[in-house]
């Protein structure tokens, strides 16, 4: 009898061990005791890693979307896009989450401080990818339009986030002069969480995007965007 199990199943289970263990460490493991901080950098483990996960979708975004320009190929497209649907649901969560951890540290759920500011703007420029794809009617027109400016938006992403907050005056970690966590004296244990985090987070954003890009193919087969080759070689 064979199995329907997927043989690839294992990197799916992983990424729930990982979660599990990272979300459980992470609020009852221990933490150094930071001035300001306190018990605020748990969210170490949660903030951070949405990230470096967000960052990883919207790259490989971008490549499908070059990989597309050079096959013309709406696969390579809609999993362009998909990956940017993740990106861009981590990037609020990591909104989110740094806006919490401001208002226990900095007294404000939001300041003026170029770090959030940027990836505020950041987040807008993809929401602006969105609404173009739903403003262009034509398939391969949206596509070809919206891959160029995806292209685009990665480098843009880039020098927002990580280069533009550090040559200028910030409060937070790692921007302006100031030191990230990685200056502490994190031990063992909290690296160990903190990186299972950030594997988990990833691997949970592609199970998510792999679900998404086959519903999308299906129902782009169905309406006949996409031809089944399968059943044509059938």
């Amino acid at each position: 009898m064979r199995s329907n199990t997927s043989p690839y199943a294992w990197w799916k289970l992983l990424a729930f061990v990982l979660l599990m263990y990272a979300a459980t460490m992470g609020f009852f493991g221990n933490v150094p005791r930071l001035a300001i901080l306190n018990e605020t950098i748990r969210n170490l483990y949660f903030h951070v890693p949405m990230w470096f996960a967000m960052t990883l979708f919207l790259l490989i975004a971008a490549v499908y979307s070059i990989v597309f320009l050079r096959t013309g190929d709406l696969k390579h497209d809609r999993i362009s896009v998909e990956f940017t649907r993740t990106g861009m649901f981590f990037g609020i969560l990591g909104l989110l989450t740094g806006m919490m951890w401001a208002k226990f540290t900095w007294g404000t759920f939001w300041t003026k401080d170029p770090k959030l500011n940027a990836a505020a703007i950041a987040m807008l420029i993809y929401t602006a990818y969105m609404i173009l794809r739903d403003a262009i009617a034509d398939e391969d027109k949206k596509a070809r339009i919206t891959a160029v400016y995806n292209i685009f938006a990665f480098p843009a992403f880039m020098a927002l986030i990580y280069i533009m907050p550090r040559l200028t005056d910030s409060l937070h970690p790692g921007n302006g002069g100031n030191p990230g966590f990685n200056a502490y004296d994190r031990d063992r244990e909290m690296n160990l969480i903190f990186y299972s985090s950030i594997i988990g987070f990833m691997l949970l954003g592609t199970w998510i995007t792999t679900l998404r890009i086959r519903l999308r193919i299906w129902a782009d087969k169905k309406d006949g965007l996409i031809i089944d080759t399968t059943q044509h070689a059938s």
